[in-house]
């Protein structure tokens, strides 16, 4: 008899934890009519008038926001943009079988895609800034993550639409999923022949308008909206078919795609975490390392300078990528005196390594900047003055028969830090004698007003 009470107690309990998570989470609670729900969203779709002006100034903010790399600016454009509209419109339009609202919302959707574009190629075309910053770059080439946000944004946007108190959540949706960057990413890519950059940011705001549509339909069929009637029911089914169609078109591709977003963005994970656990060598260093990604034959390519690895080494290398979830994966190392290495990718290598490393030093952009000028101007004075020095160097030194200088970095092991070197290397006829040797030298250290030469010759 006590067992039976004490469950009888269990049950209601339960009960009662259930009847409150079902009230926590019931999204029927302080819901708008759907009906008013429903014309919200229509309204919404249609850009022409204001709407399209609005678009069009929050594509030059967000433009300049990428070109002058600034977050803020970008945001901004984002909250004014009305480019949510149309998609929430395809979403809503597939839930209740709309196919008028659907043909609209594809129509408004393609000339906002079309006016943003043309937009931002403008913009791009004529400003003075014509580098790819690091908020541009971020929006050639979509990742998981951004499957993600756009999934769970658009299931956001579309509860807070269906609410009868209207919050701030459309726009925080709008920010997150971050429509209209790649859209002038891709205007970027028109205005400067980058076909690599137009496809990628293209595909990002397709994968995020899918996925904000495809969260809005779940929603409205989850909630019950009403559906659109019909007299005629031969109508009604061929509707019904055109929005079966036209979902399994959209989500089917879309999903296919998402999965292979997943794919290579474990596989980038696995090949960062292979260059950075195998090629741990204490003579030789990682200067750039590259990966591209392709279900049948992806390719890790690394630059490497120092200590030259080994044959046996790196076919252990090669051989290890199977046991690191790279399967279908080649390794392309180029090493520092490879006859098809490009000494000018090295070298711009160097200069990006030695940046970051001093990055920490660096108090601001403009010291940064600075930084960065300095070491290119050095760079380009060491290159002009080359055959300067030669024919100088000719006149003291008559059995001279080549002469090369440059400015390197050079790995101190002992004090662990990086030293630049002028390095010159002077080639003779007839061997020079020690004397000859230091006159070159002592010469060399006036002429060049360098801190330290070291003189190679042969």
């Amino acid at each position: 008899m006590k067992e039976k009470k004490n469950i009888g107690w269990l049950a209601e309990r339960i009960s009662t934890l259930l009847l409150f998570i079902k009230e926590r989470f019931d999204l029927h609670e302080g819901k708008e009519d759907e009906l008013e729900t429903i014309d919200y969203i229509k309204k919404n779709v249609e850009f022409k008038g204001a709407n399209l002006w609005i678009l069009i100034f929050a594509i030059f903010v967000a433009s300049v926001g990428l070109n002058v790399n600034s977050t803020a600016v970008i945001i901004g454009a984002m909250l004014i943009s009305p480019l949510m509209g149309p998609i929430m419109g395809i979403g809503m339009a597939a839930g209740i079988n709309d196919f008028e609202l659907l043909q609209k919302s594809l129509k408004n959707l393609g000339i906002a895609i079309i006016i943003s574009i043309l937009t931002s190629t403008i913009y791009f075309s004529f400003t003075p800034l014509d580098d790819a910053q690091s908020e541009l770059l971020a929006r050639t080439e979509p990742t998981i993550w951004d499957v993600l946000i756009a999934l769970f944004g658009g299931l956001a946007g579309i509860v807070a639409g269906s609410r009868k108190e209207k919050s701030n959540a459309i726009p925080g949706v709008a920010i997150a999923t971050a429509l209209m960057p790649p859209l002038c990413t891709a205007g970027y890519g028109l205005a400067t022949g980058n076909l690599y950059y137009f496809l990628g940011a293209f595909y990002l705001f397709f994968i995020n308008s899918v996925f904000i549509s495809l969260s809005t339909y779940l929603i409205v069929r989850f909630m019950g909206f009403p559906k659109k009637e019909f007299l005629d029911e031969k109508r009604e089914k061929t509707v019904r078919n055109y929005i079966t169609i036209f979902t399994i078109l959209t989500i089917v591709p879309s999903v296919y795609l998402a999965y292979n977003i997943v794919k290579r963005t474990i596989w980038e994970k696995a090949a960062n975490s292979f260059v950075s656990a195998e090629f741990d060598f204490p003579r030789t260093q990682i200067i750039n390392a590259e990966f591209t990604y392709s279900p049948d034959s992806s390719v890790i390519e690394i630059a490497l300078v120092g200590e030259r690895i080994d044959g046996p080494t790196l076919e252990a290398l090669q051989r290890r990528t199977e046991t690191s979830n790279l399967k279908n994966t080649y390794l392309h190392i180029k090493q520092s005196g490879d006859s098809g290495a490009d000494m000018n990718v090295l070298r711009s290598d160097i200069l990006k390594d030695l940046y970051e490393r001093n990055e920490i030093l660096l108090q601001n952009k403009d010291q940064q900047i600075r930084f960065l000028e300095g070491e290119i101007t050095k760079y380009t004075e060491t290159s002009n003055m080359t055959m300067d020095l030669a024919n100088e160097a000719k006149v003291n030194h008559q059995n001279l028969w080549a002469f090369a200088v440059n400015r390197s970095v050079i790995a101190n092991l002992d004090s662990d830090r990086l030293d630049t070197v002028l390095i010159a290397y002077a080639t003779f006829t007839v061997k020079p004698e020690m004397q000859e040797r230091k006159k070159l030298l002592d010469w060399l250290k006036i002429r060049t007003k360098a801190d330290s030469v070291s003189l190679v010759m042969d």
